[in-house]
């Protein structure tokens, strides 16, 4: 018996921020001495809603790529690769489609939130959990590290390894989850942070952008002066401060009782995510200087995760009688 199968992947936005970082880049670099990991870098599903945004995409894929090794993933552990260079993906999630009702997609909640919120009608919009399934499914992953919004997706594909397994015969595992520490992490309006929101802070930013950003967060609306008592349970800098600071716990007990005022709190914060980050950075700019170890990373992922899916296709085949 071989390690455990984890698949995973981030649709290539370009350089990654704190929420990517603390919600699944740590996550995986935890996992990779334990699990035989496939982490993709999902162009294919990016079309989904920048269809229309394609001209840089292939710098978005080189900066994500940069931000995967600088965070401490190790090509020799896992596979790093990018989706639409294995094209099984795309054979396998045609032939799921035609096993899989339309109303099993159209349930999937996120797909009635951004379908609303993003004015996205397309066949791949609607297909892309099924899409996201066949990802999953191609390796045979026996986990998948989400954070609990994510949950009905890989309900989802339970569902279909169970309905292609009961028409032609057992193939798929049904996948379990891996749910991530900090599921959400606060931007600095509130939100979760995320770049459509303008609210990130990027793992590639200076210590000075840094704690720009951070002075700019929205704190507890209540604590004005210093002297106020706050409520740092619904502020994002505390937040923040629990994920980057040791002793956040002197941040409450500053913060309750009026001692610790906002700016302080924030300078503070901003010297511990700097601090935290500080290696990080400095690996990033050795590799963005190296375009050609990045490509050759991506290039061995791409075999090892292509001879894994050529594996599964095979399976496949023979069950549907397709060869």
């Amino acid at each position: 018996m071989g390690k455990p199968i984890v698949l995973s992947g981030m649709q290539p936005t370009g350089k990654l921020h704190l929420g990517n970082l603390e919600g699944a880049l740590r996550n995986w670099v935890s996992l990779q001495d334990n699990y035989e990991m496939y982490l993709c870098i999902v162009d294919w599903h990016s079309l989904t809603s920048d269809f229309d945004h394609t001209q840089d995409l292939k710098e978005r894929i080189f900066q994500m790529a940069v931000d995967y090794l600088a965070s401490g993933l190790d090509p020799d552990k896992c596979a790093v690769f990018v989706q639409s260079h294995v094209k099984e993906h795309a054979e396998l999630f045609l032939l799921l489609s035609m096993i899989v009702p339309i109303p099993w997609l159209e349930r999937v909640p996120s797909y009635k939130e951004k379908s609303v919120e993003l004015n996205l009608d397309s066949y791949g919009f609607l297909g892309y959990p099924l899409l996201q399934a066949a990802d999953i499914l191609l390796y045979k992953a026996n986990y998948v590290p989400v954070g609990k919004d994510q949950l009905p997706h890989i309900e989802l594909t339970r569902e279909v390894a169970r309905r292609f397994n009961h028409i032609y015969g057992n193939v798929f595992p049904e996948p379990d989850v891996l749910l991530t520490k900090f599921a959400v992490v606060p931007g600095i309006d509130g939100r979760k942070m995320s770049k459509s929101y303008n609210n990130d802070i990027a793992i590639a930013d200076s210590p000075e952008e840094t704690e720009k950003k951070v002075m700019k967060m929205i704190t507890d609306p209540q604590k004005i002066y210093k002297g106020d008592k706050g409520r740092p349970e619904i502020c994002p800098v505390y937040s923040l401060h629990q994920i980057y600071n040791s002793n956040y716990q002197e941040i409450y007990k500053g913060c309750t009782s009026g001692e610790l005022g906002c700016v302080d709190c924030k300078k503070m914060l901003a010297s511990h995510i700097n601090s935290n980050l500080a290696p990080i950075r400095a690996k990033r700019k050795e590799l963005e200087k190296s375009p050609d170890k990045v490509k050759q990373v991506l290039e061995n992922g791409e075999k090892r995760a292509r001879a894994r899916a050529q594996a599964t296709m095979q399976d496949v085949r023979k069950a549907m009688k397709l060869e």
